[in-house]
Parts: structure tokens; sequence; C-alpha cells
């Protein structure tokens, strides 16, 4: 989640990307508008997670609940791809591929396995690496789209291609469970987006006639949820299952592919609209997004095992969704500051020189 350094961006265009540390050793200024763009869209994530026991009871929170997953992870795949245009597979990529996205899978994926074991009082010791437990599916999907990005280079029509994949894998429901594969497959197209996208499209997303449309587009999705959403299963927002076990024919899932993924592309547009490009006083944070992302499942799925977030409790509370939006954007926004990072850096950011050999 936590993507590539960034070089330095005016506040109003995001420019050209690099990894790594510039000439002379000395990293790249961070370009504020994607820090934003990734602190507001962990926001989201978190926000959206708390409100899960609330939507199976309100009408209200189940339209907002979908238009929030309709655009909050494809948000951040896009960002993931456009930082993700510089794989070529060299060595040094390779390393801060395996540092940056491998190796934390691996040790939040067994982290997870048995901090859910214990909360289930399951004393299972196997652990399934190539199962992503709950969050983890987006680490090893980065992993997987990242190892793939010379082949979007390479082809004439990637995005067109990567559709056919996602709306194929939609109408297969012989795909395995393993690798969260139908999530890898479905969700791909908006990481080849990211690929394709250059400086001036954030550019046109970001004009003053987009802003000014923004929020009605925002209120008019909602609006649409709220009318589909007694007849439209949610799950189709998760990207994780087939056409065929949403209990719908093949077609379905072709067609719900494309619309889903215009849908998405036309929020994520809106929403980046809104973001920022000045720095503000979360901008920081946008560098931590990755250990918001990784951590905030303990809490939310601690606090519902130990009683401390009651559903039935807090449904009855004046005015729950607010509180319980701004608990959620607290919670992970202490996630992402400075001194979390810090101290989860050996295990999300290691730097692991004695696994690599030296390269000139």
């Amino acid at each position: 989640m936590s993507g590539p350094q960034q070089t330095k961006e005016s506040t109003s265009v995001p420019r050209q990307a690099q990894e790594g540390p510039g000439a002379g050793g000395r990293a790249p200024e961070r370009d504020a508008f994607f820090d934003n763009a990734k602190y507001l869209a962990i926001v989201l994530v978190a926000v959206a997670h708390a409100w899960e026991p609330l939507h199976p009871d309100s009408r209200i929170v189940m339209a907002l609940y979908m238009t929030v997953y309709t655009f909050h992870m494809p948000a951040f795949i896009v960002i993931a791809g456009y930082f993700s245009r510089s794989f070529d597979g060299s060595p040094r990529r390779v390393a801060r591929l395996v540092t940056g996205v491998a190796v934390p899978y691996v040790v939040f994926q067994v982290a997870y396995v048995f901090w859910m074991r214990r909360l289930e009082d399951d004393r299972t010791t196997y652990v399934p690496l190539f199962e992503p437990k709950w969050l983890m599916w987006f680490l090893l999907a980065l992993l997987l789209w990242r190892l793939t990005v010379p082949l979007w280079q390479a082809v004439r029509w990637p995005l067109p291609l990567s559709l056919a994949i996602a709306a194929a894998a939609s109408a297969s429901p012989t795909l395995s469970n393993d690798l969260q594969i139908q999530r890898v497959l479905q969700f791909l197209p908006f990481f080849v987006l990211g690929l394709v996208l250059r400086p001036e499209h954030f550019r046109m997303a970001r004009h003053r006639a987009v802003r000014l449309v923004a929020l009605p587009v925002f209120a008019g999705a909602a609006a649409v949820a709220y009318l589909v959403a007694p007849r439209m299963e949610y799950q189709w927002l998760y990207h994780r299952e087939s056409a065929q076990e949403l209990g719908e024919a093949w077609w379905a899932g072709v067609g719900m592919t494309l619309a889903l993924f215009g849908c998405a592309v036309l929020l994520t547009v809106c929403f980046f609209s809104l973001v920022p490009g000045r720095r503000m006083w979360f901008t920081a944070l946008g560098a931590g997004t990755i250990s918001g992302y990784l951590l905030h499942g303990f809490l939310i799925s601690g606090a519902r095992a130990w009683g401390w977030y009651d559903p039935e409790v807090v449904r009855q509370l004046p005015w729950s969704l607010a509180i319980t939006t701004a608990v959620a954007a607290a919670g992970v926004t202490l996630l992402c500051t400075p001194p979390v990072r810090r101290a989860f850096r050996p295990v999300m950011e290691p730097r692991m020189a004695w696994f690599f050999r030296r390269h000139p």
C-alpha cells in the first residue's frame, strides 16, 4: 500500500515518479498529492470495514457501504499501478519487491492466521501461505501484478486485454481459492489502468470542472446504490467470487465486470479530483499507509471478538454511523503515524542486505 518513493511534485499535476534514492544517495521528495490520496483511501478502507456490522439492518448504511466499496480499493490499486511503471525485473527492483511486498505478506499472513485462530479458539498449527487471510490478498495480488509489468508494457492493448481476463475469471467458477486468484484477476484492470496513466491524465482528473461535478456524482452513486441494494448482491463489489457462485449465469459475470469497472473508474476520478495537491496536516501519513492497512485488521477483529464493538449495541446508539466512522478514521490515522511505522519497519520495510547479492 505504501507506494514507492516519489519525485517532487507541483500542487496541481502529478509528474513522473521514481523509485528509490536519487543521485548522490538522497531520496527524492515525496509527492503530496499521492500521499494525500493514499491516506484518504486508507481511511475509507478502515471506515468501510467498521461499517460492515451496521449495514445489514440499514439500507442507508448499505448504500454508503456499496458506494465506498465501488472505488476505494480500485483507487489504491490504480496508484499502485502508476508507481509500478518503472518495474523492469532488475535486481534492485526485485529486491524492493521482496522487502516491501513479499516479506510483509509472509509475516502478516502468519500473524493473521494465528490471530484469527486465537480469537476463535482454534488450535490448528498449519499455516496456509497461499490462501491469503482477509486483508492479505492485496499484498499477494500486488506481488503477482508487479511481476507481470513487463508483459503489460509489451502488448499493444493492455487495458482491453486485462478486462477480458477479468471478465473470463468472473465467469469461471472452477478457479482455485489458492492465491485468491479471483480477486487477483478481477482487480487486475485497475492495476493495468495505473500502468498506462500519465501525468496529464491526473491533470485532467483534477480540473476544476471535474471537482465541481464530483460531489453530485457521489451523491448520485449513493442514490443508485440505495435503489439497487435490495436487489443486488453486494458481494459483487468484493470481486472474490464468480458469477455462478453468486447464483447468476456466466454472462452476468462478464456484464458486471465491465459495468463495475466503469463505475469504479468514474468514482475514482471524482475521488482524485477532490484530493488536495498541496501539503496538508495528514500528508506525512500517506507514507505510512502500509502500517495502517496491515494493522487495522487486528483492531477491528479484536474489538468484535472482545465485545468492544457489539453491533447490537452500536445500532441502538444515536449517531451510531457517525461515531463508528470517527473512531475508525481516528484509529487508522494513529496507525499511519511515524512512530508506528518506525516500530514495525523491521517487518514491513526490512533492508535484508544480507539476503541479496551485491551489484555494481
